[in-house]
């Protein structure tokens, strides 16, 4: 078999190397992008949810996965855009019973509430409600072991919701608000002298004594764990 010299093979890399080039040059004319990577409209951004809480730190990660450029501030002063936590709240619902009174299965609910202002004070995204529901079967004689896949199913309920908040902030809507937002409404609560710090409402669900029909199973919902 007659091999090729490399200089014959030259001319072959080269002329597929231009055409790769050409392929990166239309795919970044035309707006393609990595998958994951959506660039928000703003570098800076204020929210007054918990970096500290679990939700808080994987909402706060999943962002600047999304948008490598964001920086998080600590005013509203500093941010171009404000992350406004309207609600968060989680409870669980007795769906089923059985003949001695006991829960056969319960039902999950998440629901978040949010918007999105610039620095003006503009409603760049409304008020936008989330919410997540599962049904989860019960069984009253193995408490720690559903109590364990409660939290389990809250906790990826919490991250498919993390999910959709990234997904609206880096939606088109919200790029087009902030191109014509001179001509948004005004949050004028924002533009009020901050009142004073308060401590977030606590909802739990009550404590599993001694067994019993229809104890429900102790599950922390306080706004720290979500």
């Amino acid at each position: 078999m007659t091999k090729l010299a490399p200089s014959a093979l030259a001319p072959q890399y080269c002329w597929r190397g231009l055409v790769c080039i050409a392929l990166c040059l239309v795919l970044t004319a035309c707006g393609f992008r990595l998958k994951g990577v959506s660039p928000l409209p703003f570098d800076t951004l204020y929210t007054n949810i918990n970096e500290n809480s679990e939700f808080g730190s994987n909402l706060l990660r999943a962002i600047a996965a999304s948008s490598p450029g964001i920086r998080f501030v600590d005013t509203p002063a500093d941010a171009e855009a404000r992350l406004t936590q309207l609600q968060n709240n989680r409870s669980l619902r007795e769906l089923s019973i059985n003949a001695e009174g006991q829960v056969e299965e319960y039902e999950l609910n998440l629901v978040f509430t949010f918007q999105l202002t610039d620095n003006q004070g503009r409603i760049v995204l409304p008020p936008t409600v989330l919410r997540s529901t599962r049904e989860l079967p019960y069984d009253p004689t193995v408490v720690q072991a559903k109590e364990g896949e409660i939290t389990m199913v809250f906790r990826e309920m919490q991250q498919s919701l993390v999910s959709q908040i990234v997904r609206r902030l880096s939606s088109p809507e919200v790029n087009t608000a902030f191109e014509n937002a001179e001509s948004l409404p005004v949050d004028e609560s924002l533009l009020a002298p901050p009142a004073e710090s308060t401590t977030d409402a606590t909802t739990s669900v009550p404590k599993m004594g001694p067994m019993s029909p229809r104890s429900a199973p102790q599950i922390n919902l306080d706004g720290s764990s979500y």
